[in-house]
């Protein structure tokens, strides 16, 4: 391949004991059904059978498949998390308008918003704002009337000192199922819906607090954890999985990639690698999992292993 030009999509396959530093580094990831440890690497229970998945899916979302990869290759987790996030939401924009979203709209048909009271609630717990998303009728789908409210809160955070500590949870069965299905494609433009995202980011504050704060701006999920809702809680410097945790990123199937940040926050915390597995395959992991590759950093004791 010429120097320069994106690698697109490439699946290498184990045993990795041997494999070329230069196959490890240069693949989307790689697949073996040994126990591996190493960051660039997803153990499965049948190589041929993801391998089939993985390329039913990219063929039928090639572009959102692309453009994941460009991005996760592109986006430096250890640099400022606004490079990234501007890098992502750009490309988030681009695939809002192409034919997969399209599609995806498309099918799902008409819908409207419910109605939803409060759907962030504050708590003032000495010097810790404790913070609870509250739609549970809808497993916390996260609306831009939600948004809205926790950016409200964690600017609250941001401007007042007096805060040392933040505890981000959700109220009901799940966490944070990701956004609300029944609101997206409802802003005019996708060029609006970049100003949006970028200008008014809970993952840049969540960002800037846990900065600030270090393990003291906490996630507290359970229930699940998917799309926008484990983006935002791997910003935070320390995350408790309860034992009943589903995690995933599920945007591939509606024509798009993560869009809350989760290329700059969840790749820090597992490499670009197991991000693009988590997308390019559509599969959940659960509390066992997340906690061994670094998706969290502590679980409840005797939680389950990961599901597919």
């Amino acid at each position: 391949m010429p120097a320069g030009q994106p690698p697109g999509v490439v699946v290498a396959v184990g045993p990795v004991a041997g494999a070329p530093e230069y196959w490890l580094e240069r693949a989307t990831f790689t697949l073996t059904e040994q126990r591996c440890e190493d960051r660039r690497v997803v153990t499965v229970d049948s190589v041929p059978d993801t391998l089939a998945e993985l390329g039913e899916r990219c063929r039928r979302w090639p572009h959102a498949s692309s453009v994941c990869d460009d991005v996760l290759r592109s986006v430096d987790p250890a640099g400022p998390a606004l490079a990234g996030v501007l890098t992502e939401s750009l490309a988030y924009s681009t695939l809002q308008a192409g034919p997969e979203f399209a599609r995806w709209l498309a099918g799902r048909g008409p819908t409207s918003m419910p109605e939803i009271a409060d759907p962030v609630r504050l708590q003032r717990d000495g010097d810790t704002l404790r913070i609870e998303f509250n739609r549970p009728q809808r497993h916390n789908a996260f609306s831009t009337d939600a948004r809205a409210a926790l950016l409200d809160a964690l600017t609250v955070a941001q401007l007042d000192p007096s805060v040392t500590g933040i505890v981000l949870r959700g109220n009901g069965p799940s966490f944070c199922s990701g956004g609300d299905l029944a609101e997206f494609g409802t802003l005019a433009d996708p060029a609006s819906a970049h100003l949006a995202r970028t200008r008014h980011s809970p993952a840049l504050a969540l960002d800037a607090l846990t900065a600030r704060l270090g393990r003291d701006c906490r996630a507290q999920v359970h229930g699940r954890v998917m799309g926008s809702g484990l983006e935002m809680a791997a910003f935070c410097g320390w995350v408790d999985a309860a034992a009943d945790t589903v995690f995933g990123l599920p945007e591939l199937a509606l024509g798009l990639i993560p869009g809350a940040g989760g290329t700059v926050s969840v790749t820090r915390r597992i490499g670009r690698w197991r991000t693009a597995y988590l997308v390019l395959s559509g599969r959940t992991v659960g509390t066992a999992t997340a906690l061994a590759w670094g998706l969290v950093d502590a679980a409840h004791a005797g939680a389950p292993g990961g599901g597919r």
